[in-house]
């Protein structure tokens, strides 16, 4: 879908989250990783960083069919098989059930923690919250010296602190969290804690701003909110969002504008939300909006992020338009993208 120059951009209601892709991609296992086009391809198995995330989805729905409760269940059982008694969590599991790393604290681990928390948090299912605060509170034990993964990590601290808001890990793990992202550069042309944004850029400056409110700090609040209103400033142009490539951005070098991945866009659309729900400022939901436009159509190449007769997301942003193939991690960045449009009713534009 391409817009046309000179003609003015439409309102309209946002679709509902699509599950079926999500289902579809779904085994007794787990999630699959890969797609080639809506097809799954087994041959690259599961993953836990996927598979937290599915997990992390369906427990945000507040009226879960027994069909999602069930993914419920089957994403509980991975995470909880992938979790050693360390509280560290294999990554990858082939199609015939062999993990084929060790046990670590990478980016995996960090999801696993933030899809645990949110059922802990939000999970309908009394079954489900017990036996993921249980994986949730031997894995929160662990650190990682990855500031990626401390910010996931730290999002599900947030989620289980909502629910308990005396949890001393959580409130432990969601403080280290922030202290691992760190603070921004007082320069405010690169006003974030490095050199270089790399992917779900956002997540950094979430947890940060989550952090802040829960320990009421002023302080850490104002420079997680700093931090999202620079992704903010230079990502919208005229309401249109155009995210860093999945190469990233060093400061000092050109910023390029492809390929832009469904997760930064995905990741861009929490921050907001928390944002908005952290200061009550309203504005924030302009860059949800703006993240639904983009699976909608309003990005740099009018393309349609997803496919509505599949309901599975496209895994990234080309210059020629989007790369057909539907694997997990695109589709999980549609619904969870589409989960905030029920806030107030939220519409968006495009084109």
């Amino acid at each position: 879908m391409t817009a046309v120059v000179g003609v003015p951009a439409l309102r309209l209601q946002a679709p509902p989250a699509p599950f079926t892709h999500l289902t579809r991609l779904t085994d007794d296992t787990g999630l699959l990783e890969h797609a080639r086009h809506a097809v799954a391809r087994r041959a690259h198995g599961y993953c836990t960083d996927d598979v937290a995330r599915g997990l992390l989805v369906v427990s945000r729905e507040p009226d879960p069919s027994p069909a999602l409760l069930r993914l419920a269940g089957i994403y509980l059982a991975f995470l909880t098989h992938a979790q050693d008694n360390s509280g560290a969590f294999h990554n990858r599991l082939s199609y015939d059930r062999r993990w084929t790393d060790e046990p670590g604290t990478g980016d995996w681990w960090g999801r696993a923690l933030w899809g645990l928390g949110t059922a802990v948090a939000r999970s309908r299912a009394p079954w489900i919250r017990q036996e993921a605060l249980l994986a949730f509170d031997l894995g929160a034990a662990r650190r990682s010296p990855a500031p990626h993964a401390m910010a996931f990590a730290g999002l599900g601290a947030a989620e289980v602190l909502h629910r308990y808001p005396d949890h001393a890990g959580a409130a432990t793990l969601l403080a280290d969290a922030a202290a691992a992202v760190g603070w921004p550069e007082s320069d405010p042309l690169w006003s974030w804690p490095r050199r270089h944004l790399a992917y779900a850029s956002a997540a950094h400056a979430e947890v940060v701003i989550l952090a802040g409110a829960a320990q009421q700090d002023v302080a850490l609040r104002a420079a997680g909110l700093r931090m999202l209103s620079w992704l903010r400033e230079f990502q919208l142009a005229g309401g249109r969002l155009s995210v860093p490539p999945a190469a990233g951005w060093h400061r000092g070098t050109p910023r390029q504008q492809f390929d832009q991945q469904p997760i930064e866009v995905a990741a861009f659309a929490d921050a907001c939300a928390s944002a908005a729900a952290a200061t009550g400022d309203t504005g924030w939901y302009d860059g949800v909006r703006a993240s639904i436009g983009w699976f909608l159509g309003d990005n740099d190449t009018g393309s349609v992020m997803w496919d509505p007769d599949t309901g599975g997301g496209y895994d990234g942003l080309t210059p020629h338009g989007p790369n057909l193939n539907q694997g997990a991690e695109s589709t999980l960045a549609l619904i969870s993208t589409l989960q905030h449009a029920r806030v107030a009713g939220l519409e968006v534009r495009t084109p």
